[in-house]
Formats: structure tokens, sequence, C-alpha cells
């Protein structure tokens, strides 16, 4: 038995309906910015842990644009990052991905990658589970493994070892 609701719900004919029936609407036109520079637009945005909001690229530009919005010591610490792998890795290729400078080289794929966090850089080998000694941060892939960086515990001669042995082995992805 079906059960009858105790309200109507019936509408009035299409033709004796009141209300208008409207047309198809002619598209909106899009309001443009005013094409004046302000800090809001030419200063990156920080997304959270203060990780800076850059769109991807390739080449050294988007990667010195994201260490230039690194926030405080982070700042010092991504450009020293940067001098070194490029010393350390002849024919680095550069690339941000992800909100994130990557650093590889053509046919080997990523070797390496940083990421800003609130209190910490993480520097992420693609390869890090055959660096000796083995960086201590590790997840759910097995090859991959990471440092986390804290302001002041910045070991270079530790990082250009990696570095140089990251370069030796095969990388993730395509450069």
């Amino acid at each position: 038995m079906q059960r009858r609701s105790s309200r109507s719900f019936a509408l009035p004919p299409p033709s004796t309906c009141p209300v208008a029936r409207p047309g198809p609407r002619a598209p909106r036109a899009r309001r443009r910015l005013p094409l004046e520079t302000n800090d809001r637009q030419t200063t990156p945005a920080l997304l959270s842990g203060g990780n800076p909001q850059i769109a991807k690229g390739d080449g050294d530009a988007p990667v010195q644009a994201y260490i230039a919005a690194m926030p405080g010591w982070k700042r010092e610490l991504g450009e020293r990052l940067d001098v070194l792998i490029a010393r350390e890795v002849p024919g680095v290729r550069k690339a941000v991905r992800w909100n994130s400078p990557f650093y590889g080289l053509q046919g080997q794929g990523w070797i390496l990658s940083f990421h800003v966090f609130t209190r910490y850089v993480k520097v992420t080998f693609f390869g890090g589970a055959a660096l000796q000694p083995v960086p201590p941060g590790r997840g759910k892939d097995e090859t991959v493994r990471w440092l986390d960086i804290h302001e002041g515990a910045y070991d270079e001669e530790q990082m250009a070892s990696w570095v140089r042995q990251a370069a030796q082995l095969p990388g993730w992805g395509k450069v």
C-alpha cells in the first residue's frame, strides 16, 4: 500500500503560470583586473607552512623565483642548496613542479627536490636508499629518503656527498 503525502505539490499548468520563463542568457563578460603592479601581484603567495606558490616551469628562472620567495632563514639555505647542486652536478636540469624545485639529469630523471615547511626544509633524494650514509627520512616508497634541515643544522659536506652520489643513480620520472 502506497502512502500519500498530506501535502499537495501540484503546480498549475504552464500556460497559466504567472512566472515568466527566461530565455537563453548571453554569456557574461569577465572583468579584467587592472594591469598596475602591486605587492599582491609580484610576490608569490606562501602556502601552508610557508612554501612559496610558484607556477610549474622549466629552467633556472622559476627555481630562482621559488628561492627568492622562501621566507626567512630558509631563503639563504635554498640559495646554498642551489649553488651546491649546480657545482656538484654538471649539466643539472632545474624545474618547479608541485610548488617545489626539482633537480635532475637529462635521460636519467629527477634526482632530488626540496620543499619548505614551517620549521624546516625537506630535501628529498629520489634514489636515497642507495646513498651512504642513508638519509634518515623514510616513507612508503622504499627507494626515496629525505633529510629535514632545521635552522642552523645544515651540514654542507654531507649534503655535497649525497648530491654527488645521487647524480650517479637512476632518477625518478622524465626530465
